[in-house]
């Protein structure tokens, strides 16, 4: 039986992923120094993103997801085990992004990505953070528009 005080980490764990995926679905990379400790390694080159600190990896945002339209995290499925003040998960990622067409206004291919998050965690000051998140990827499939 979990106790209080696992139950709360969890959800706050839980509560964290949802921030990182609202930070990066409305551009709020800023939101993002509240997701991450200071010093995290940020591994996304399983599906063709940098791999890096937290700065290279708001860059790294900030410079390719203008070239999409609309997107959204999708999270669901966390495994999450707290040790303490550290914790490891394995969390689902269905990720559909739709490329710009010729004008902002007409929408290009969507490109489906698949994915887990693998993160660790660690709590700062009383709060989770992610001190460490790399992808494993699943599948990746570019729809083409009709």
């Amino acid at each position: 039986m979990l106790t209080l005080q696992e139950i709360s980490d969890r959800m706050e764990i839980q509560d964290l992923m949802v921030r990182y995926s609202h930070a990066v679905d409305t551009g709020d990379w800023d939101a993002l120094d509240t997701v991450f400790t200071a010093d995290a390694l940020i591994d996304y080159s399983a599906m063709g993103g940098s791999k890096g600190g937290l700065a290279e990896t708001k860059e790294f945002l900030a410079s390719v997801m203008p070239g999409f339209g609309a997107y959204q995290h999708l999270i669901a499925n966390s495994s999450i085990t707290v040790d303490g003040d550290t914790a490891t998960g394995r969390t689902m990622c269905h990720n559909p992004m739709v490329f710009k067409g010729e004008d902002d206004e007409t929408p290009g291919p969507t490109m489906f990505c698949g994915l887990w998050y693998l993160d660790t965690f660690t709590r700062v000051d009383g709060e989770w953070r992610i001190s460490a998140r790399s992808e494993e990827k699943s599948y990746m499939y570019i729809a083409p528009t009709a």
